[in-house]
C-alpha cells in the first residue's frame, strides 16, 4: 500500500488541473472534508488540500493549451532528467521539460505511448504529499489503457517496476510494485484494459479511500458530480465506485475490504 517513505516509481504526488480553481475548492471540501491552503499569487494560484495539517493533494488552474480538467499522478524519481531521457526512448513525449519548483524539487509533464498522462518529481525540499492510505487520502493509483502488457514494460523502463497478474472480472488486472522491498507490500496501484469507467481515454485515476463509499458518492451527487461507475463490491478488494467533479475530473472511491 501507499506511504510517504518514497522511493524510486512511488507515487509521491498528486494535484488537479481545473478551469476553476474556487468551484473545485468548495466541491472536494464538501466530499473529503479537507482544508485548503493556497499559497498565493505568486504560485500561480497553486495551493494544497490537506487533513489534519497534511498535505494530500493539490489544485492549480490548467496551464497547458487545449487541457482538460483532470487530476494527475506524480511518480518519484532520484533522476529526472535520466527519467525524461527514457521516457523519449520508451515512446513516450516529455510534454513539459524537467524544471526546478522554487528550490522545492524538480518536476516534468509526461504522456506515455498509449496517451496517458503523468509527472515525476525528483524531491528538493519537499519530498510529497503528507499522508496516504488513510481515509479521504489516495490509496492506490490505477492505469488504464487499450494495452497493459505494453504500458507494463514502459513504466518498468522508467521505474523497474514490477507486476503480478491477476484475475478480476472479466479481465486480467496487473498490480504495480515498485522495484525493491517486498513485492506485495511495495503494491500501489495497477494496470486494467480500458474501458468502463476510462471510456476511450488513456488515464490514470487515483483512488481515494473512503469510509463510506456509497454516503460518498451521495456527496458528489450533491456537490453536482457525476457517477461513472456505481458503488459496488469487489471480492478481496472492497467497495469502489467511479466518479467526476462538476468539470469532468474522474476519480475513484474506494472502501477497502478489512480483511486484506
Amino acid at each position: 500500500m501507499l506511504g510517504t517513505e518514497f522511493r524510486k516509481g512511488s507515487p509521491n504526488w498528486l494535484d488537479l488541473g481545473s478551469p476553476d480553481t474556487d468551484g473545485a475548492v468548495s466541491f472536494y471540501t464538501a466530499v473529503f472534508g479537507w482544508e485548503f491552503l493556497s499559497l498565493g499569487p505568486e504560485a500561480g494560484g497553486y495551493g494544497f488540500f490537506q487533513v489534519g495539517g497534511k498535505t494530500v493533494a493539490a489544485l492549480g488552474p490548467l496551464t497547458e493549451e487545449g487541457a482538460t480538467p483532470a487530476w494527475m499522478l506524480h511518480f518519484h524519481t532520484p533522476d529526472i532528467q535520466e527519467t525524461a531521457a527514457a521516457v523519449t526512448a520508451g515512446g513516450g513525449v516529455v510534454r513539459v521539460e524537467p524544471g526546478d519548483v522554487m528550490g522545492e524539487g524538480w518536476l516534468a509533464q509526461f504522456t506515455d505511448p498509449q496517451g496517458a498522462e503523468f509527472a515525476c518529481w525528483q524531491p528538493g525540499k519537499t519530498a510529497g504529499l503528507g499522508l496516504t492510505s488513510e481515509v479521504n487520502t489516495l490509496v492506490w493509483a490505477e492505469l488504464h489503457v487499450p494495452d497493459p502488457v505494453a504500458a507494463v514494460e514502459f513504466y518498468a523502463g522508467l521505474f523497474g517496476w514490477r507486476s503480478a497478474e491477476m484475475d478480476a472480472p472479466g479481465m486480467t488486472y496487473r498490480v504495480l510494485s515498485i522495484a525493491d522491498g517486498d513485492q506485495e507490500d511495495g503494491s500501489f496501484g495497477g494496470v486494467a484494459p480500458q474501458g468502463g469507467g476510462a471510456g476511450e481515454v488513456a488515464c490514470w485515476i487515483p483512488y481515494f479511500n473512503v469510509a463510506d463509499v456509497d454516503a460518498t458518492v451521495a456527496a458528489v451527487r450533491g456537490g453536482g458530480g457525476s457517477v461513472l461507475m456505481p458503488a459496488a463490491d469487489v471480492p478481496e478488494v472492497g467497495r469502489m465506485a467511479w466518479t467526476a467533479d462538476p468539470t469532468g475530473a474522474v476519480f475513484a472511491l474506494l472502501t477497502p475490504d478489512p480483511r486484506t
